[in-house]
């Protein structure tokens, strides 16, 4: 599995040059495009924003996003703070989707479900990512991947906020997601992704908590869906404390890769029915 992908350039397709080597002024800049016709349409855009009290995190989060994004979800988990006031007010178009039960994965369901686009992203509200870089994770879309995620530890990725526990506990799950799934990632728990709405269905996500990235990862590898790796910055929480707990997510992360390894499924099955 490649991380990074270099793509090519487009074609360079060849005018007929005078005797002087220069291009002919007559010739159209495209010879194989038909005066009629126009570029495809673009491809439209919806970001799923999890939060739960993020107020004073949010209006620094929704004044970054790029223009490329046709739509905001903000899936809410019963925040006590003025979360869905403050996006209201930074953004009016937001739509604001209350999440069905607990934990960032059923949030992540949720908004999901209710996305229009025909590409989606998710990303943190907390401001430890760059709404900035949603651009170069649609560049990989818009250009036959299936599935695009940012990596911390790739040329042009960092942080500057991973603990020294997070790193060796992502450092063991990628070891185990790349030897399970005989894949080249780079980076496992981060949770800014993009992918083509259309493939929901194949992810088939069940999750409801901080697993739900690494089901996604787990569950397109084996789709078979074609997978980039993005250089991306993660940045400290502006405000507030992190929700995550290394330790027991982390162990929830490694029984989600265990259970959906290849064949852990059939086996089940199997054994269920000689039971």
């Amino acid at each position: 599995m490649n991380n990074t992908h270099q793509l090519p350039e487009h074609p360079s397709f060849m005018t007929e040059a005078d005797g002087h080597g220069s291009a002919r002024a007559d010739r159209a800049p495209h010879p194989l495009r038909r005066a009629g016709d126009r570029p495809p349409p673009r491809a439209s855009v919806s970001l799923v924003v999890p939060a739960r009290n993020e107020a004073r995190n949010i209006p620094w989060v929704f004044e970054q996003i790029p223009d490329c994004v046709d739509e905001v979800i903000l899936v809410d988990g019963d925040s006590v703070d003025a979360t869905v006031h403050m996006a209201t007010r930074c953004l009016p178009t937001v739509r604001h989707v209350e999440q069905s039960g607990p934990g960032k994965g059923n949030a992540l369901r949720t908004g999901f479900l209710s996305a229009t686009g025909d590409y989606i992203v998710m990303m943190d509200a907390d401001g430890s990512m760059l709404p900035g870089e949603i651009p170069h994770y649609l560049h990989f879309l818009d250009h036959g991947f299936d599935f695009v995620k940012g990596s911390r530890f790739i040329a042009g990725g960092g942080s500057l906020d991973i603990t020294r526990i997070r790193r060796l506990g992502n450092q063991v799950l990628l070891a185990a997601v790349n030897h399970l799934y005989d894949a080249r990632l780079t980076d496992l728990c981060y949770g800014f992704c993009a992918f083509r709405r259309d493939f929901l269905d194949d992810l088939d996500l069940h999750s409801s908590g901080f697993e739900i990235e690494t089901e996604m990862i787990a569950h397109a590898l084996r789709s078979g869906l074609r997978i980039a790796e993005v250089p991306s910055l993660e940045l400290p929480r502006r405000s507030g404390r992190s929700h995550l707990h290394a330790v027991s997510d982390g162990r929830r992360v490694l029984r989600t890769l265990l259970s959906e390894r290849p064949g852990a499924r059939s086996a089940a099955r199997a054994a269920g029915s000689t039971a």
